[in-house]
């Protein structure tokens, strides 16, 4: 059956597609051309988005240690810091602020010790603690510009450090980079149940794949007999509300000192051992 069949056996007439409710090649035309091209001079062979739906969750600290999870793994990472007004990822990295340079091609990234690229609005200002006080027009627009106008390079991948909620960040993104997933960040608390569910029916509003659930903050290891503390409930009853919305829970963080200090003194590549294996491998080319 031919599209016009579907939509009545007409042709479309309509002029401005946002008034009209049919499904018809002219519709889909103008959404795909929403997509951003990457700078001339990139290429990201997978973009993966790290959302959380609301802040307070590691979000950043998740999206850090996947960056190095597929670090050691071998592959080409680079982060791109769409949290604009609460920037984290520099820090986790031990990025200064300001020192973004850039030549007639475009923007050119920090490399981290490890080879990370990271691109975020901290590298653009003199100080880290100076505010972002924009409008979300300029906002997304900058975080457009990350994206076209920085030079990355080749990458096997891309993660995208989302600002929580859903917000006209997130929907610049979803709507004007081609993301082949996200990944969402949540605890094991029943409030967030509700506010995983915005964030995943966002996505399917998108049609955004979802390529899981990590929950931080899951659990406490035991310092003397090495037993997993469950602070805030059973693990399984949490795996199991996950997949009763339809998602894999594809990781599990504990509340580890050693992980909080490394990151907040500018070292996550330097946690010494792969706590999201599970999730790489989901995500693994």
């Amino acid at each position: 059956m031919s599209e016009n069949e579907k939509n009545g056996g007409a042709e479309c007439t309509v002029e401005d597609c946002s008034s009209c409710g049919l499904d018809c090649p002219s519709r889909k035309a103008e959404s795909e051309s929403l997509i951003e091209p990457i700078n001339k001079l990139s290429r990201v062979k997978r973009v993966i988005a790290v959302v959380s739906g609301k802040g307070g969750v590691g979000k950043s600290t998740v999206t850090s240690l996947l960056a190095v999870a597929m670090r050691r793994r071998g592959y080409s990472v680079s982060v791109l810091d769409a949290d604009v007004t609460g920037p984290s990822i520099p820090r986790a990295f031990g990025i200064a602020a300001g020192g973004a340079e850039g030549d007639k091609y475009g923007i050119i990234p920090t490399s981290t010790e490890t080879g990370i690229k990271v691109m975020s609005v901290n590298m653009l200002l003199d100080d880290e603690k100076t505010p972002v006080v924009w409008r979300g027009a300029l906002i997304s627009s900058v975080v457009k510009q990350f994206w076209t106008d920085v030079i990355w390079g080749e990458n096997d991948y891309m993660f995208i450090d989302m600002p929580p909620g859903t917000g006209d960040v997130p929907l610049t993104v979803f709507q004007s980079i081609p993301l082949d997933g996200i990944i969402v960040v949540t605890t094991p608390q029943e409030l967030v149940s509700v506010i995983v569910a915005k964030a995943v029916n966002m996505a399917n509003m998108m049609n955004i794949p979802i390529i899981g659930v990590i929950e931080n903050m899951s659990y406490l290891v035991c310092p003397d007999c090495g037993r997993k503390i469950e602070l805030f409930g059973d693990g399984e009853a949490t795996k199991e509300e996950i997949e009763s919305m339809g998602l894999e829970l594809i990781g599990r963080l504990p509340v580890s000192p050693d992980i909080t200090s490394l990151v907040d003194c500018g070292r996550v590549e330097a946690v010494p051992y792969d706590c999201l294996s599970e999730a790489a491998e989901k995500i693994k080319l």
